[in-house]
């Protein structure tokens, strides 16, 4: 069970959308005695100036920002203070989406979709220096752990093969001659094991290996 501690815990949220971070202020902040919201933030790059100036205790962060990306934005305060705590709270559920959150530094990972009590244990465990994975969120992690991870020429690929692009136009693209091309499509097929280019996207969407720009 998890101390909870004596003095406040403060809290920096960032979220692009504002009745989101009116919700988490109504959960946090008004019906918490010992949490107090001290700032918010709507973009990664806003996140980290808030941060800097405030030094909350938890920094419960989106992925999904315009701008400079969550992950970006963690890694960015994590640069300034190895020690600084951030929570992410996110809709990404793939397993690389937690994988380069927690890279990154975070000490957290919860889907939006959550209880408010499971949130609250979140910042509390986090603010005490604790990591904090629900259950069905590390079993996700694990087994994207024990899957073969891509090349970054992969990914490039990768994000032009979901777009729909052919060999010959993904070449164009990256410079590469278009055999390389085909070699790198084979090897995703293999390493995302999947049977043709539209299987390959719908797992790498699915797993948050690449994003579609909103």
């Amino acid at each position: 069970m998890t101390t909870i501690p004596s003095a406040p815990i403060r809290l920096l949220i960032v979220d692009d959308h504002p009745v989101v971070r009116d919700g988490l202020v109504a959960i946090l902040h008004q019906a918490e005695p010992d949490l107090e919201v001290v700032g918010e933030a709507g973009d990664g790059k806003e996140a980290v100036t808030v941060w800097r100036t405030l030094r909350p205790t938890v920094t419960i962060m989106d992925l999904q920002l315009p701008g400079q990306s969550g992950v970006e934005a963690i890694a960015a305060i994590r640069r300034e203070d190895p020690d600084a705590r951030v929570l992410v709270l996110t809709t990404f559920d793939g397993d690389a989406d937690i994988q380069r959150a927690l890279e990154a530094g975070a000490r957290g990972y919860l889907l939006k979709s959550m209880r408010r009590g499971t949130l609250i244990e979140a910042v509390r465990a986090v603010a005490a220096g604790q990591r904090y994975l629900p259950p069905a969120t590390a079993a996700k992690l694990v087994e994207g752990m024990e899957s073969e991870r891509l090349t970054a020429r992969e990914l490039d690929v990768l994000k032009l093969l979901a777009q729909g692009h052919r060999n010959r136009e993904i070449a164009d693209a990256l410079g590469l001659a278009e055999p390389t091309v085909k070699i790198h499509v084979n090897n995703l097929l293999r390493k995302l094991q999947v049977k043709d280019r539209t299987e390959a996207a719908m797992v790498a969407l699915r797993r948050g290996i690449i994003h579609m720009e909103r």
